[in-house]
């Protein structure tokens, strides 16, 4: 059975009293393969898994879709059903936020400001201040983030680290569509011509992964990203995994942003650099 919690008062009372390793999944809603692959790996894990839904204000920023992100809790809580979840979490921005929008926020510090925090100021900082809040809230042991949003996930696991949070971050592959195009909520927004032309993204990074040097990757993925009509590329970058400067061996990371219409697609795919397993 899948409890429904609306306030941080019920929560704690159907929290209690649990035995064994806790795992959370942390979504905004409007959930999908994606969402139910996170679902899955934590229940494989874990002996109690906790859902939260929550669009989360504080990481949007001026112009961005917070009014129009979807909404769909009666569908959301039947995908929780489905995959297992104990308990779901679902509050109103008031629970959240009783006072406003938080004085105190957990500052996602330089990395927050590179790639998708140098498009979207301050959009790391609304995200580890919720999650860490939500940490705290759900106490849970383990937590699953997919890695579609790396650089939130390197994040994640960067401030558990320096602030000694006890919970283990764990990352999910990126769950893709058929034709290669990477689950997201954002997805909906695409007109069918839209997501045809979305599908340059995955193709770019396949093509890039194939190289050895972070160079030829980037070349590669820039050919076939300017073959894309109505994709608008806002950044495309090689990093190591924790997204620091690209090595010249080992594993490494190309991540890539665009605008396809007015809907902002992220993607990424790992390499493996000079030949070095």
């Amino acid at each position: 059975m899948t409890v429904l919690a609306r306030t941080i008062a019920d929560l704690r009372q159907a929290r209690d009293g649990w035995d064994g390793a806790v795992a959370a999944v942390l979504t905004m809603g409007a959930l999908h393969d994606g969402h139910r692959e996170l679902m899955r790996a934590a229940r494989a894990h874990a002996d109690r898994l906790v859902v939260t839904i929550f669009v989360n204000p504080l990481q949007f920023g001026p112009g961005e879709d917070f009014e129009r992100y979807p909404r769909t809790l009666d569908a959301d809580l039947a995908v929780c059903r489905a995959e297992g979840a104990d308990l779901v979490f679902a509050p109103e921005r008031a629970e959240m936020y009783p006072d406003g929008l938080p004085a105190v926020r957990v500052d996602a510090g330089p990395l927050g400001e590179v790639y998708e925090g140098a498009s979207r100021p301050g959009h790391f900082t609304g995200v580890l201040t919720v999650v860490s809040k939500l940490f705290l809230l759900t106490r849970a042991h383990l937590t699953f983030f997919g890695e579609k949003d790396y650089q939130q996930l390197a994040l994640v696991r960067r401030m558990v680290r320096d602030l000694n949070i006890p919970i283990d971050v764990r990352g999910v592959p990126t769950v893709r569509e058929s034709d290669g195009l990477a689950r997201s909520s954002r997805n909906r927004y695409l007109s069918a011509e839209q997501r045809a032309a979305a599908l340059v993204l995955s193709r770019a990074l396949h093509e890039a992964a194939a190289q050895s040097d972070t160079q030829s990757a980037l070349a590669t993925a820039r050919k076939v990203l300017a073959s894309g009509a109505g994709v608008e590329v806002d950044y495309l970058a090689v990093t190591d995994p924790l997204l620091g400067p690209a090595p010249a061996d080992g594993p490494a990371r190309m991540l890539v942003a665009a605008r396809v219409g007015g809907t902002r697609l992220i993607d990424n795919v790992p390499l493996q650099l000079g030949g070095v397993s």
